[in-house]
């Protein structure tokens, strides 16, 4: 009898052991409970409806539930149809035996569905923000994906949601200008956090890549992270048309080609407000195209025709709130010519920082101020590190190049917007220039002080300039406002390529940016002495003395005069509201050509007077001339020269590159009885054989613009009493 129990239990339990596996893997199919979970999903979610075939029941006895599965189930919701693969759900099996049929969760599979029904069915459920910004975003696609729900007791999804699937052919439009389409990626979404990789798609037309793009949401915001690579970028596409043409064009770029790989994060708000947005990017810059006619470099670099262009750059950016650092190096040509650049840029508030070099090899470079010149295909490099600030203003760490053993450096140099110097700490110099001249010098400011010292400069740019120059009121246009004593001690100092002064030392005194006193000396090689002086008055006059006892070097300068030998120069000058009234005199000098006086003594008929300038030349004992200036307006009150073959006396004034103009009188003897019949030859044509003939002397007029100077002559019988006078002032002073 126990036997046969024993034998029958064990026969049960067998069977019920049979019944166990056979729901646990194979389930039982059933319709019956179709209406309870439509009815079960209808509480839930009032808006949704779902159409089922046969349901599955599978036992999970370790978890004690039973799975309800049920394949190829439609939801319907708001006229839209959602066709799934599968439906899955867990029933507590306590529940489902007393007849309280409850869901627990829901584990959906679904066929390639349209993205928007998907999002609308997931709103339904939950409208949380994100879902909405998503129905917003998304226009088009369709996805496929597994979707996992958890339910409260209460009937509610919990948090802890997980939708894993792809999405093909999606298109998103975000901020009205921005439009992705062709997208494909997978996914994983979770509650509070959405992961999306093995992104592509195009961008404004722009095919992208994306390895990941992860958001979170922390604190009532999202947190966004990813990266993207750009395929070939350049000026036709729509994105930069669209967001960078206005920009690309103020700055001359003319064109532009780039690859990028970048990495990025921001702070999204519900309101879709970014905030904290950081990126680092590699940018491959194959080409950028640079043209800017109002580019001021020429002067600096010759072959420039206003078009640059970068080549083969690598470019790093480093760009969050308040900081950016691009860090790059590549290939620049100019007109063909390709040199080698390197730069570092780093943005710290309003401030940008820099740190250039560029090697200069195959382009020329001239800097025009100091007569300095590099050839074609010579090594050079250029550094320059320092702070452009948010006021314009520019500070230079340190400027220095290096070509062979032409070294310039510069430290701490200031500049304002304009490009005047605010302050400068360290000049020096030490370079052979265009006349082949050593220039080694040194500017360095000590307090409030420079000082100028060195072996050899070459003046005579700076000369020129300062000949060339229409304000003649002392001022520094290269400083914006200089406030300084400046002490000079230069060995040797050239005056022209030929010419120099020895031991050049004095003080300079700078007021307001002009200068209010000057004290040079200085010594030419046969010990004739070179001094300037500039004082000023209580009167706010500037009073200028020049005083040379080897004039030549000076009047070298001015190229019309040639051939100028011996004499002593004496200048004075008072400058006062930008007006100078000056006083040139020289005495006891000859000329052997003045191109103007050599026509004027041709067209007088004076072939005997004219030999003279290309042969010894004509002397003078005494030259004065007065004359102002005033905005570039030269007016010569009286010009008069006198000597023994020919006196000259005029006035006029010479309007700077625009007009000259001229008239006077000239006389080919210094008194009028006396030395015209002494001239050889033509004795007789002037003063003629009987008493009485012949001129006493020409009126002359020159007048035109300086390359087109038309210059007219007429003899005169008598002369005026305002020669006469000046004549015998000067005899009787001699």
């Amino acid at each position: 009898m126990i036997k046969k129990l024993i034998l029958s239990f064990i026969v049960l339990v067998s069977f019920l052991l049979l019944i166990v596996i056979y729901l646990t893997f194979f389930g039982v199919k059933t319709q019956k409970l179709n209406n309870k979970i439509e009815t079960e999903i209808t509480k839930i979610n009032k808006d949704v409806n779902i159409e089922l075939k046969s349901i599955t029941i599978f036992l999970d006895p370790l978890n004690f539930s039973i799975n309800l599965k049920t394949l190829g189930p439609k939801v319907l919701i708001k006229n839209n149809k959602i066709e799934l693969e599968y439906i899955k759900s867990n029933v507590s099996l306590k529940t489902f035996l007393n007849g309280q049929f409850k869901i627990d969760d829901l584990q959906i599979s679904t066929k390639a569905i349209k993205i928007s029904n998907l999002i609308t069915l997931a709103r339904s459920f939950k409208n949380s923000a994100e879902l909405f910004i998503l129905d917003n975003i998304i226009k088009d696609g369709f996805l496929v994906g597994d979707v996992v729900l958890n339910f409260d007791k209460d009937g509610n999804i919990k948090n802890d949601y997980q939708i894993k699937g792809f999405i093909k052919k999606g298109k998103l439009n975000f901020l009205k200008r921005y439009s992705i389409d062709n997208l494909n990626f997978n996914f994983d979404l979770k509650s509070k956090e959405y992961y999306l990789k093995d992104l592509v798609g195009n961008f404004n037309k722009i095919r992208l890549s994306s390895n990941f793009i992860n958001v979170k949401e922390i604190k009532n915001q999202f947190l966004v992270e990813g990266n993207f690579n750009s395929q070939k970028i350049n000026s036709n596409s729509k994105i930069i048309k669209d967001l960078f043409e206005k920009t690309l064009k103020k700055y001359g770029v003319k064109s532009i080609d780039f690859t990028s790989d970048n990495n990025f994060s921001f702070n999204l708000s519900k309101k879709f407000k970014v905030n904290n947005f950081n990126l680092k990017s590699i940018i491959n810059l194959e080409k950028l195209l640079f043209n800017k006619k109002s580019l001021n470099i020429k002067k600096y670099l010759p072959a420039f025709e206003d078009l640059v262009q970068l080549e083969n750059h690598k470019i790093f950016i480093d760009f969050k709130k308040d900081y950016l650092s691009i860090e790059g190096k590549g290939k620049i040509a100019i007109e063909k010519k390709v040199d080698n650049l390197k730069y570092k840029i780093i943005k710290k508030g309003e401030h940008y920082v820099f740190d250039t070099s560029i090697n200069i090899n195959k382009n020329p470079l001239s800097i025009d101020a100091l007569e300095y010149e590099k050839k074609k295909d010579l090594a050079s490099i250029v550094k320059l590190n320092g702070t452009y600030k948010e006021n314009k203003q520019i500070e230079f760490n340190q400027i220095s190049f290096f070509e062979n053993n032409n070294t310039f450096l510069i430290n701490n140099l200031n500049l304002d917007k304009n490009f005047k110097i605010l302050n400068l700490k360290l000049l020096k110099i030490n370079y052979i220039n265009k006349n082949q001249l050593s220039n080694v010098l040194t500017i360095k400011k000590k307090l409030k002080r420079y000082e100028i010292y060195g072996k050899s400069f070459d003046a005579s740019k700076l000369i020129e300039k300062i000949l060339d120059n229409n304000d003649k009121d002392g001022s520094s246009s290269v400083f914006k406002d200089l406030n300084s004593i400046v002490n000079i001690k230069i060995k040797k100092t050239y005056l022209n390529k030929n010419e120099f002064v020895n031991d050049l030392n004095g003080q300079i005194t700078f007021n307001n940016n002009k200068i209010n006193q000057l004290d040079l000396k200085s010594f030419f090689p046969n010990n004739r002495k070179l001094t300037l002086t500039i004082n000023t008055n209580k009167k706010n006059e500037k009073i200028t003395t020049l005083f040379s006892d080897y004039p030549k070097p000076l009047v070298k300068q001015y190229k019309f005069v040639k051939g100028f030998e011996e004499g002593v120069l004496d200048f004075y000058s008072v400058t006062k509201n930008d007006t100078s009234n000056s006083v040139l005199v020289i005495d006891d000098f000859k000329l052997q050509e003045v191109p103007i006086l050599a026509k004027l003594l041709t067209l007088a008929s004076l072939q005997g007077i004219s030999d003279l300038l290309t042969g010894e030349g004509i002397r003078f004992t005494d030259f004065e001339m007065k004359f102002s200036n005033n905005k570039g307006l030269m007016t010569i009150d009286e010009l008069y020269a006198i000597g023994p073959a020919i006196s000259i006396l005029l006035d006029g004034y010479i309007e700077s590159k625009k007009t000259i103009s001229l008239r006077g009188t000239l006389v080919p003897a210094t008194t009028i009885n006396r030395t015209i019949a002494s001239i050889p030859l033509i004795g007789d044509l002037l003063v003629g054989k009987k008493v009485g003939e012949g001129v006493f002397g020409v009126s002359f007029k020159v007048k035109g613009p300086p390359e087109n100077i038309k210059t007219t002559v007429n003899p005169v019988k008598t002369l005026t009493p305002r020669f006469i006078t000046r004549t015998l002032e000067k005899i009787k002073k001699n």
